[in-house]
């Protein structure tokens, strides 16, 4: 049944970021917990469409993300378990003739390695857009929820590359003829 003229699951989505946010906030007494675990350089592959309308316009993006550590984890002798990080990102998304700037913010849970030479992460935060119209495709405004699934493992050193799946909507807070987007990416992160 619709609450406030959005369907049923248009509101739990909405929720999820706000939820897990909220599970991940830092308190100030774990500063000093918080280290940088990685910077990475992220380009589209593809944007072969897994959740939602398929987008009207074909998309390009680039970006910058640094990973950051969250005091929560649980690790083995072994070195494996999981983990908490913050996803930062600034980069350019690129369709139909326009460019824009996109910055997130994006709380994760990591599960592998302690050393993060083997990891997949899964998470859900928030993006903003310089600008929300590309041609015919409407984002819906500038800011849009983001969800993200990566996997990496190690390629030379302190070198690692990954995939990673990332949809930006804004379930559809800005009404029902907006169409969300999802980036299928190849990740080259330094891990530090």
């Amino acid at each position: 049944m619709p609450v406030s003229g959005m369907p049923h699951h248009s509101v739990s989505f909405g929720l999820l970021p706000i939820v897990l946010a909220c599970l991940l906030a830092t308190p100030p007494s774990f500063a000093d917990d918080l280290a940088l675990q990685s910077l990475g350089l992220r380009a589209r592959l593809s944007e072969k469409t897994l959740l939602g309308d398929e987008a009207p316009e074909d998309f390009k993006e680039y970006d910058l993300s640094a990973n950051v550590a969250l005091p929560w984890e649980s690790y083995s002798t072994s070195g494996w378990g999981m983990g908490t990080r913050l996803m930062a990102s600034a980069g350019l998304l690129r369709g139909a003739g326009e460019n824009a700037l996109v910055v997130s913010a994006i709380p994760e849970l990591t599960l592998g390695s302690q050393d993060g030479r083997f990891l997949l992460d899964l998470g859900a935060g928030g993006a903003l857009f310089s600008r929300h119209r590309f041609g015919t495709q409407d984002y819906g405004g500038p800011f849009q929820f983001a969800l993200t699934l990566g996997i990496g493992g190690p390629l030379y050193r302190q070198l690692g590359l990954g995939y990673r799946f990332l949809h930006y909507s804004d379930a559809g807070v800005n009404g029902s003829d907006t169409t969300g987007a999802d980036f299928h990416m190849i990740e080259f992160r330094y891990r530090y």
